[in-house]
């Protein structure tokens, strides 16, 4: 059996919230483990927040708000945004380090990935929060009409743990370009990347106050989403938790962003370019260990070309390297917990009594004695009502099925509760225009997937949001407006 060691550079770190400028403990003095999920080792400790911790955060951030975060002029406030982004780079190993330990990731990916993101997350808010303006209108000679924009106030920022520092970034810094003060809750899996970023936040020139962070599970969460002095609540992760997000900030009618879940499809015509797609297709359904919520896990391939397109795609998927996230050579670490690998094994069940045939994978992963590892799955055979193609897995897990009609892949990839995301193959620019505009997604990708630009619009339909971000559509979230109409 073999044992995954790791081989990082960087140490683990314990992890303590950030209040006020300070690492500090919880109230009461509460902590758990931190565990890493390619080998099973505890990683550190983690400060366990509750509702106290959560009260003293928004506490110090609504003083904060109305100090020298609250006046200082937008060219400084860019400024910091972009010696944060600049810090990121300059701790890209360590970060990318702690990023792999956390989620199992490779460390490849970590570096490839997720850490430039985040670094461009907050160097695109810097740039573009100089160059944004509002509404002004002159009506006849009778007054004149002008929209300023405030920050929204307090604002609780919690994520997941699959793209932990690179999702946090997405929120936090659009949150400080705004001019808004903010209190993270990082995913209880993985903390430590969060407890770094808060240290470079001070280090860029943060004022003490701005950006917090309270530790912690559930319990955490749901006192930050009730809490009467914060004024807005952006989430990713789960649609079950943001279902409870919404109902404990309804009495104090937060605003909400949330971007959740997705069963996403991925069509392949006949006619589309096989190699792009087989490429493409490789990575949007075993990255990050198909741990994304914009992975394409329900994949609908023409008839023609569904035999071509299975043969290559298990070749292909067969290849791929299940292991240590710190072996060069791996393509597929670890899931996230114990909990998780569970819950895809026990799909994996599912499908077998579904009647499905697995073309690769179906089981944990062997030669491994510790760690969460599962082998990369491509599942055949199943109706379109059957629970693995319809329910999100959220692990190297794909579906595959055949269609005729574009009328009945389209009947298929929209009767879902989800609608994040779908990508579309095919060289027909007339058939991309005409199905794209049917597919009951926030984002559909033409030829190809993942590929963003942070000034267009991002969420979910149906289960899978509420609301957009990027760009303006980010600012709309993070302030308000106050429309100005002067007489004259």
């Amino acid at each position: 059996m073999q044992t995954t060691e790791t081989k990082a550079t960087v140490k683990p770190i314990d992890c303590t919230h950030y209040i006020d400028g300070q690492y500090v403990s919880s109230n009461n003095e509460k902590t758990f483990e931190n565990v890493n999920p390619a080998t099973e080792e505890v990683l550190g400790t983690v400060a366990k927040g509750e509702k106290e911790d959560v009260d003293r955060a928004v506490s110090v951030a609504r003083k904060a708000l109305k100090g020298e975060w609250g006046n200082m002029p937008t060219k400084q406030r860019s400024q910091i945004l972009r010696k944060i982004g600049d810090l990121i780079l300059e701790r890209k190993s360590e970060l990318a380090t702690l990023e792999s330990l956390d989620t199992g990731k490779p460390l490849w990916l970590s570096n490839k990935i997720d850490i430039d993101r985040a670094a461009n997350n907050f160097h695109f808010f810097a740039d573009y929060m100089t160059s944004m303006g509002t509404e002004a209108y002159q009506q006849d000679d009778i007054a004149i009409h002008y929209a300023i924009r405030r920050p929204v106030g307090v604002v609780g920022l919690i994520n997941p743990w699959n793209l932990p520092l690179f999702l946090m970034t997405w929120k936090l810094a659009p949150a400080l370009a705004a001019g808004n003060v903010a209190v993270m809750k990082p995913s209880e899996e993985t903390p430590m990347t969060a407890t770094v970023l808060a240290e470079i936040c001070k280090e860029a020139g943060v004022p003490d106050g701005v950006v917090n962070m309270v530790h912690g599970f559930g319990d955490a969460g749901a006192a930050l989403s009730t809490h009467e002095d914060v004024d807005a609540i952006a989430f990713t992760g789960e649609t079950v938790t943001g279902t409870e997000i919404m109902k404990s900030a309804a009495p104090t009618l937060k605003k909400l962003s949330f971007e959740m879940g997705g069963k996403n499809p991925n069509i392949i015509f006949a006619d589309a370019d096989m190699d792009d797609v087989i490429d493409t297709t490789m990575r949007s359904s075993f990255i990050n260990q198909g741990e994304v919520c914009l992975c394409g896990s329900r994949i609908y391939v023409e008839r023609p070309a569904y035999d071509e397109f299975l043969e290559r795609f298990a070749a292909k998927t067969k290849e791929l390297k299940v292991g240590d996230p710190f072996d060069e050579e791996t393509n597929v670490g670890a899931l996230i917990s114990e909990e998780h690998y569970k819950k895809v094994l026990g799909y994996l069940d599912i499908a077998k009594e579904e009647g499905g045939t697995f073309l690769t994978g179906g089981k944990a992963a062997e030669g491994f004695d510790k760690g969460y590892f599962v082998e990369p799955t491509i599942i055949t055979g199943l109706d379109k009502d059957s629970r693995c193609v319809n329910e999100e897995i959220f692990g190297p897990v794909v579906t595959v099925i055949p269609f005729d009609e574009e009328e009945e892949v389209l009947e298929q990839v929209n009767d879902t509760h989800y609608g994040l995301s779908a990508s579309l193959w095919t060289t027909n620019i007339k058939r991309a225009t005409r199905v794209s505009a049917q597919i009951e997604t926030g984002i559909v990708w033409v030829n190809t997937w993942f590929l963003r630009d942070l000034r267009t619009p991002f969420g979910g339909m149906k289960h899978s949001g509420i609301g957009r971000e990027g760009g303006m559509h980010s600012f709309d979230f993070y302030s308000e407006l106050t429309n100005i109409t002067i007489k004259t």
